[in-house]
């Protein structure tokens, strides 16, 4: 497969929970590989930085304020970074669902509205994005690529991980059934499933509290380190790209090695 499989120059990408972390590395990214790039999440701050970031660096970028648990304002934002434009371009070649949150609570303490809001966003959120992603590809006959965001956490219990597990074996599921039923139409869907990677989702804690996590997670991982932004989003960019054009249903697990990190 040549270099230029990587080249996604005159595709159009929309990349959710954009603002920080995976979804801002993999959003610059794919800018960098030649993608519009069109970016949606609900801090609008940090989605404008992502898109100056891109635009910096001579890419094309869009910024999308939303709530990806409000299906309306998801599809509505897919709708018009999907509307062709003056210039010929338009359409959606690349879905990457990335948005979600963490929380941590044991199963006997887990309450109804703490399952709720992390289903809502983990899951309801990424099954938006596909289905929309999905209905406008068919539409135009695109055979596009969408990629999910699970965790290392669905092969295996660990403590305080119910509702966030939970969620992400449902995007597995997810990923894994609708690449079977949008397969016929040349449509690729897979998942990265990383191990322990620094993002602002996973260094919310004090310092103390922080460096012990990273100091397990590190003993842990055959690599003897964890991951970076940066190193998932490589991950997402070969799913999205030609040199991923026979691989669907996958779940892609950049991990440093962990086989079982609890």
């Amino acid at each position: 497969m040549p270099v230029t499989a990587y080249d996604l120059t005159g595709r159009t990408a929309f990349v959710t929970g954009a603002a920080s972390g995976i979804g801002r590395a993999s959003a610059v990214l794919l800018a960098r590989a030649g993608a519009t790039v069109h970016c949606a999440d609900r801090d609008e701050q940090g989605l404008h930085e992502t898109t100056d970031l891109i635009k910096q660096d001579s890419g094309t970028a869009h910024p999308h304020p939303l709530d990806v648990s409000d299906r309306t304002q998801l599809t509505e934002a897919i709708a018009t970074a999907s509307r062709p434009t003056g210039d010929g371009s338009g359409g959606l070649d690349i879905m990457a669902a990335i948005a979600g949150i963490m929380h941590s609570s044991p199963v006997l303490e887990t309450r109804d509205e703490d399952l709720d809001r992390v289903l809502s966003i983990n899951f309801k959120g990424v099954l938006y994005a596909c289905q929309e992603a999905a209905r406008t590809m068919i539409a135009s006959g695109t055979r596009g690529s969408i990629v999910t965001m699970a965790s290392g956490a669905v092969d295996t219990g660990g403590p305080g991980l119910l509702c966030y597990g939970v969620a992400k074996a449902a995007v597995v599921q997810l990923t894994k059934t609708l690449a079977t039923e949008v397969g016929p139409h040349g449509i690729r869907v897979n998942a990265v499933a990383p191990g322990w990677i620094r993002t602002p989702m996973t260094t919310r804690h004090d310092d103390r509290a922080q460096a012990h996590t990273e100091s397990l997670m590190t003993r842990m991982t055959p690599l003897g380190r964890v991951g970076e932004p940066d190193e998932i989003a490589h991950a997402v960019l070969h799913l999205a790209s030609d040199a991923a054009s026979f691989t669907t249903g996958q779940i892609l697990r950049p991990n440093g090695g962990v086989a079982m990190p609890w």
